[in-house]
């Protein structure tokens, strides 16, 4: 058989020296074939090539030909070809490859017997620029390496793009040393909030500055994340998971028509929460559009309406955003966690392979992480598939010990391989099934929301946005072990109530999966538990009242982690109330925050399907009707810009709605609502 080794790193640093290597073997003027672009048809274990024979100077490894005629030790290659490697073993045992990367981490291939006198052949395959020192161990004795320089300039690839321009010189901002993760303290307390989004930035940052938003910018889960609620808990939990139940009466502040709703508390008895051992990969979008400025349209530049003045000159890009995110999450992996990075553009590239972080040199790495550059177009799929393989033998583990993650960072606009949501989707569930579960972390105010709202909809997980590396900084030292850690999952609650049925579901990005007497909710993740309130812990239940029966039979069902089943039941009657009534602070929060949103989603669907009409706005929301459940709106992935408009019809609900909003604000003594209403205000023509 042979040994492929599938290798790539992020910058071109000079290590021949180092190593005593004869650099000057390199040489772009070499007559024999010494790569393909084929790759070789067995591609596990070394291949016996039959005895050995002691001529051209005894190397124990070496690079040869195509042929088997000549040999060296070292040689340029271009980006995504393979170089054949020869060994000739001094002693029988168990041999060792081990591959030096750019970015100074060593990667060990799994040892294979040998025996004395025999050659065997192995194969490398160049996926990133940069130079590769690769050598052996065996009986404790390691060989000198040999050494292959794969050249940018050269890249082949039949039906891709040229090669990425721009130098990935080694250097670069200087970061200090390594930045070792100190184990936090264990949870005093935790309680659970939903997958999917873990904010709405992406909205607000376009509401700033003066974009009109996709719909699928405000997610209720979003929202909901960005506050702490009260559950309702009245008895101490000593399970995993403990959901309680209220209930409320309240009117629309439009129409004014009594509305029932119940609201789940996300509880749990964990005291001492810490998180397991983490393999993560890292997948990286470098493509054309992460070099647009952060807060402008990308594919603006290919033809749009927009007419927002927006100053880019003292914007970073996204590029250089997510650079510095990838950089940042480094700092929050402990010694014993593993870490691999891809990036993909029209192809996918690894750059550094999967290896503990003490087997590392985070200096070098870091540096090669803030080196790159966009080029290309945007192959989700392909970075998926690459994330994916680079987990290798750590792709099976005890979830009792270990997680898997790959956290994708991107803007989210593919244009190459399947554009759609299906590819990513079919990778995402297989990858769930085997306990690999992803992140996306959106960079850029054009971050297409609409694509990762549906893809982060799979068990195990979610998605947050990015927008200062200082901002993802402070963010991840709060809630990095919690993003990284599902603990619930399948999550189903059975309604029985003669009266009521389920109209809709706010807080889970499941909540379109539904029924009248069913509720879905794939993954709970852990969340900050404080004086009887959990941030993001509540889901809220809109009910539709049947018949006068008040009665309501409440069971629900949950795995953990280990795949262990368990669940509760419990009983709720609405009370007869004439008004408004609500049993706790947490579920009237949750009924404010889900009616600001409704608004937010029917008058960003009502103006955005007005301009693709060319007709007047009608909003959805009526003074009859109140604040309908808002309906979908489809688009493109690549996102084009559209002005912030608001029509009069609208101004007049924003306006409407800000004074009730006020109202329940002082009501709630939660000062964070206060930024909901420096929204409402611009929207309403109060500002801006």
């Amino acid at each position: 058989m042979i040994s492929v080794i599938c290798l790539g790193a992020a910058v071109i640093i000079s290590l021949g020296s180092a190593w005593g290597l004869d650099t000057g073997a390199l040489s772009g003027d070499d007559k024999g074939d010494w790569y393909r672009f084929a790759p070789p048809s067995s591609p596990e274990g070394l291949s016996p090539e039959g005895p050995s024979a002691d001529e051209g100077g005894g190397e124990s490894i070496w690079i040869t030909d195509l042929d088997g005629k000549e040999r060296r030790t070292a040689l340029e290659i271009p980006m995504g070809a393979w170089a054949r490697l020869m060994i000739a073993p001094s002693s029988e045992g168990d041999l060792e490859l081990l591959i030096g990367y750019p970015t100074g981490t060593v990667q060990k291939i799994p040892a294979e017997s040998v025996e004395t006198g025999r050659l065997y052949s192995s194969w490398f395959q160049a996926e990133w620029p940069g130079k590769y020192l690769i050598w052996f161990s065996l009986d404790g004795e390691e060989s000198e390496p040999v050494q292959l320089d794969v050249q940018e300039e050269l890249i082949v690839f039949e039906g891709a793009g040229p090669a990425a321009p721009g130098s990935y010189a080694a250097g670069g901002p200087g970061l200090g040393g390594p930045a070792m993760y100190a184990a936090p303290a264990a949870s005093p307390s935790i309680g659970f909030a939903v997958g999917g989004a873990k904010d709405i930035e992406n909205f607000r940052e376009n509401i700033e500055l003066d974009y009109l938003p996709l719909p699928t910018d405000v997610t209720y889960e979003g929202l909901f994340y960005d506050y702490s609620f009260e559950t309702g808990q009245k008895e101490e939990c000593q399970k995993l998971f403990c959901p309680t139940y209220s209930s409320a009466i309240s009117r629309d502040p439009i129409s004014g028509e009594p509305q029932r709703y119940l609201s789940v508390g996300l509880n749990s008895g964990i005291s001492d929460f810490a998180r397991k051992k983490l393999n993560l990969v890292v997948v990286l979008d470098y493509s054309g559009s992460m070099g647009s400025p952060f807060n402008e349209y990308y594919y603006d530049r290919f033809g749009s309406r927009v007419d927002v003045e927006v100053d880019s000159g003292l914007s970073k890009s996204k590029m250089e955003i997510a650079d510095r995110a990838v950089v940042e999450l480094l700092g929050h992996l402990e010694v014993e966690d593993r870490f691999g990075l891809v990036v993909f553009s029209d192809e996918a590239y690894l750059v550094d392979p999967l290896t503990r972080i003490d087997d590392k040199d985070l200096d070098a790495l870091k540096a090669a992480i803030i080196e790159i550059e966009e080029y290309g177009g945007t192959n989700m799929e392909a970075g998926m598939m690459k994330g994916t393989a680079a987990f290798g033998k750590y792709g099976e583990i005890d979830p009792a010990e270990e997680e898997n993650r790959i956290i994708f960072i991107t803007d989210a606009m593919p244009n190459l391989g399947e554009t759609g949501e299906g590819g990513l989707l079919r990778i995402l569930r297989e990858n769930a099934r085997k306990g690999i579960y992803t992140t996306f972390i959106g960079v850029g105010v054009d971050f297409n929301t609409e694509l990762v709202e549906e893809i982060s909809k799979v068990r195990g997980a979610n998605y947050y946005s990015v927008h200062s590396a200082k901002e993802f900084e402070e963010r991840m030292d709060e809630e990095f072990d919690f993003m990284v850690t599902p603990l619930v999952f399948d999550l189903l609650l059975r309604i029985e109530a003669p009266g009521y049925r389920i109209d809709k579901v706010y807080g889970s990005p499941e909540a379109d999966e539904a029924t009248g007497e069913i509720m879905r909710v794939n993954t709970l993740f852990p969340s900050r538990a404080e004086e009887g309130e959990v941030k993001g812990g509540t889901i809220l239940i809109k009910l539709y009242r049947v018949s006068d029966d008040p009665r309501i039979a409440l069971s629900v069902s949950y795995r953990d982690r280990n795949g262990s089943e368990d669940g509760a039941e419990a009983a709720v009657i609405f009370p007869e109330a004439e008004g408004d009534f609500y049993e706790n602070d947490g579920i009237r929060k949750a009924i404010l925050l889900s009616r600001y949103a409704d608004l937010l989603k029917n008058w960003i669907i009502d103006e955005r399907s007005a301009l693709d009409q060319d007709a007047p706005v009608e909003p959805s929301v009526t003074l009859e009707d109140g604040i309908v459940v808002p309906g979908p709106l489809l688009g493109e992935w690549e996102r084009q810009s559209l002005p912030l408009t608001v029509s009069e019809g609208y101004r007049v609900f924003f306006e409407l709605f800000r004074s009730h909003f006020e109202t329940e604000s002082v009501a709630l003594g939660d000062p964070d609502l206060q930024q909901e209403v420096v929204v409402l205000d611009k929207l309403s023509g109060g500002e801006g």
